[in-house]
Parts: structure tokens; C-alpha cells; sequence
């Protein structure tokens, strides 16, 4: 154990990473490390930034407000970065977004490591909603997706405890003073809009926090994205339209319901964390409520309902690692988080991660993220395991997303 805490301590850089493991893209290595480390832009990068034309979030979720960070940067090989969120992320020093030789560059303590660019604007962000709503405040955008957010908050955090330990949306909710919903009329008028631009997306994704209410739980989760997602199906000819869904564990009379009544094609219910023990401490609400074992079972269902390669599962990678509590070593963690990756892709369920971000105003935050060379082996790991047992990774990869670096694998 000592050696293993030893490691630990003395980290593989980037370099040493991506020569130890040549099999793996050296743009998908760099990701996963900015997204681990955090990213902060100099003054001379964020004054490339033309608001016509780019892609930002704003700190203070209005335009009032200061501080236009660019959403994500776009290395040479058409890899993302998504930055909005990851400034100072796990207590790590941070990649810094410069300028060098009039060129946009990711650096790390002064020395350049990638050139990139910033996300363009879909054109319905300048737009507004006939209720004067700016579209963008209505949906975000990835590469090639749009993003939905219908219920901007998550009722596990209405009982003290109940939240996930690493997530801050109850805080984010606070700070920004928003609506828990946004209106179904402001939502269809903005994906009319958006699907006008000609080439830019492949599909429709919604997502939000979980709804406990209900003749059975979670029934006014489901009759939400129903309503939804048949407003959305008005833009489309075909039954199904290209879509995603990612939502709290449902049933499977509820999971019926929604493959019979809407056009959505594909299924996702983040289990978090892939571990019993870890995940009762870590998500204490979601296993109340459902439990780690009903969880899988409920994602089995979805697998009979929407077919392989149409459902997967998000895991927080790097926070089974979270003291006090968590695995200690990092092969022992790795070897647990892929045990039960393998068993829900024996039964058709993907597992993709999102690299942990320790977020302020989380039980987590303060906390320090594993090393780059766990990050690696665990998004290779996951990646092998789709390609050995057939599960296709469309639904969710890095031109719908984007976050994924296990996913940005498989186009490889």
C-alpha cells in the first residue's frame, strides 16, 4: 500500500503518459488531463474571443454579468474540450490557454502543448423566444447536438443528505435564482430554429435533475419528458428522430411509455459510481430510493426496450477514489470500476465516464482527482470492452458530445 500511496504522490507527467501508452491518442491523453487539471485562459486568449462568432458560457449566467468563457476548445483533430466549468479543477495546477506566434494554444507552466480554436455559435443563439427568452439561455449546443435542460434541478437534494456527494446543482440553482422549468412553448420554438441551420446537428439530447413526484415515483419525470419530447418529434417526419435521453433510473412500465409515446431512440440513467458500497455513500439519495442493484436492473429493461447500443450508463470517473471513504489504490479501483462495466456490457449497457470535476459547493470539493495515468487506462478499459462485446458508441460520441474520453476512442 505504501507504494501504491508513493505513485500517488508522484504523478506521470503528460508526456510520460502519452509515450507509456501509445496505443491510446495522444489528443485524447491531453483531454482527459486538461478536463482532470482544469483550464484558465490568459487575457490575451480571452480577447480572441469574438461573441459574434464563438461559443461562451457566462459565470454569472447572464451577459450582464462578467467573465465570457469559451464553452470548449477544438484540438487538431477535431477533439473538444469542454472548459466552461473546469478552471482549478481537484486542487491541480492548470493548463492555460494562451497566445504564441498569433496561434490560440493550450500551455502547461509555460510551455505549448496544442494548438486549438474555439467552438463557433450555432445562429440561434442570437436569437429570442417569442416570451423575449434568449435561445441560448433555452439550449446549449454540442459538436453536432442539441442540448435540452426541461428541469433544472434535482428534487434529491430537497432531503437533507439525499444529493450526490461530487454534484453542486442545488447550489448552482441558488446562485443562478432561475426557474426550476423551462416552458415547453420557449423550447419548441428554439429547436425549430436550430434545425433550420443546414448540417450542424445529429440529434436532440435532453437531460435534467430528478423529479420524485408521482402516482408512482418518478411519474412526473417521465410525463415531463413526454411532453417534451413530442413537441420536439413535430420537426421530424419519422416515428423516431435521432435523440437522447439521460434521466433518473426508470421502470419498466415507465420505460414503455416513453419508447411508445415519444421518437426517442437512445436511454441513459447515470449510475455514477460502479460500486455497491461506493455508490451507497456517494449517491445517498439514488440509493434510498432505487438502490445500486435495481439501478441495473431498470438499465437491463431499457437494453429489451430500446435495443443494444441504444442505452448506456454516465459513471463519475475518479470519484470512487474520494477519501474518506473511497478505494485507496488506484488498480484496485480500477479493477472494481471494470468488473461491473463488463456485467452491464454483457448485457448490452455501455458505460461511458465524464472525468470527475471537483465542483465548489459540492460535499467533494477540495478534493484531489486521481492521476492521468488512472484516467487513461480507465477510458482504454472501457473502450475495449464495447468494441469485445459489440456496443456500438454513436448515441453518445465525441461529435453528439464531446465528454466522453472513453468514447472519443472509439472513432479509432
Amino acid at each position: 500500500m505504501a507504494s501504491v500511496q508513493r505513485n500517488r504522490e508522484r504523478e506521470l507527467s503528460l508526456s510520460e503518459v502519452i509515450r507509456k501508452y501509445p496505443h491510446v491518442s495522444p489528443f485524447v491523453i491531453i483531454k482527459a488531463d486538461v478536463q482532470r487539471r482544469g483550464v484558465s485562459f490568459s487575457r490575451a486568449a480571452l480577447d480572441r474571443v469574438d461573441l459574434a462568432v464563438h461559443q461562451v458560457e457566462y459565470r454569472g449566467f447572464s451577459r450582464e454579468t462578467t467573465g465570457a468563457i469559451p464553452v470548449s476548445l477544438m484540438m487538431r483533430d477535431g477533439t473538444s474540450i469542454l472548459t466552461g466549468f473546469t478552471v482549478n479543477n481537484g486542487n491541480r495546477i492548470p493548463y492555460i490557454v494562451d497566445i504564441a506566434d498569433d496561434r490560440i494554444v493550450l500551455t502547461d507552466q509555460g510551455s505549448v502543448i496544442e494548438e486549438v480554436d474555439y467552438w463557433e455559435k450555432p445562429d440561434y443563439y442570437s436569437k429570442e423566444t417569442s416570451n423575449h427568452i434568449p435561445m441560448w439561455q433555452i439550449a446549449m449546443a454540442r459538436p453536432q447536438r442539441i442540448d435540452l435542460y426541461p428541469f433544472q434541478y434535482c428534487e434529491f437534494w430537497d432531503t437533507p443528505g439525499q444529493g450526490c456527494k461530487y454534484c453542486s446543482i442545488a447550489v448552482t440553482y441558488k446562485k443562478a435564482q432561475k426557474s426550476k422549468y423551462i416552458g415547453l412553448t420557449d423550447i419548441a420554438e428554439t429547436v425549430r430554429e436550430a434545425l433550420k441551420q443546414p448540417g450542424r446537428y445529429m440529434s436532440v439530447f435532453l437531460t435534467g435533475g430528478s423529479i420524485l413526484s408521482g402516482k408512482e415515483m418518478l411519474d412526473d419525470e417521465v410525463n415531463l419528458y413526454i411532453s417534451v419530447l413530442r413537441e420536439i418529434g413535430k420537426n421530424f417526419r419519422t416515428p423516431k428522430f435521432p435523440s437522447q435521453l439521460i434521466a433518473t433510473a426508470f421502470t419498466k412500465k415507465q420505460l414503455k411509455r416513453l419508447f411508445e409515446n415519444t421518437g426517442l431512440s437512445s436511454y441513459t440513467a447515470d449510475i455514477e459510481v460502479l460500486n455497491k458500497e461506493k455508490f451507497e455513500w456517494i449517491c445517498p439519495g439514488k440509493a434510498a430510493k432505487i438502490g445500486y442493484d435495481e439501478w441495473k436492473n431498470r438499465l437491463y429493461h431499457a437494453v429489451d426496450i430500446f435495443g443494444a447500443g441504444n442505452v448506456n450508463t454516465g459513471i463519475v470517473g475518479g470519484v470512487e477514489m474520494a477519501k474518506p471513504n473511497g478505494f485507496t489504490g488506484e488498480d484496485e479501483a480500477l479493477e472494481a470500476v471494470l468488473s461491473e462495466a463488463e456485467e452491464l456490457a454483457k448485457h448490452g449497457v455501455s458505460v461511458v465516464q465524464c472525468v470527475w470535476t471537483v465542483a465548489e459547493g459540492s460535499v467533494f470539493f477540495n478534493q484531489k482527482t486521481p492521476s492521468l495515468d488512472y484516467y487513461v487506462r480507465l477510458s482504454y478499459g472501457l473502450d475495449q470492452l464495447r468494441r469485445k462485446y459489440r456496443i456500438n458508441a454513436d448515441m453518445d460520441n465525441y461529435r453528439r458530445c464531446g465528454n466522453h474520453p472513453d468514447t472519443d476512442l472509439s472513432r479509432i
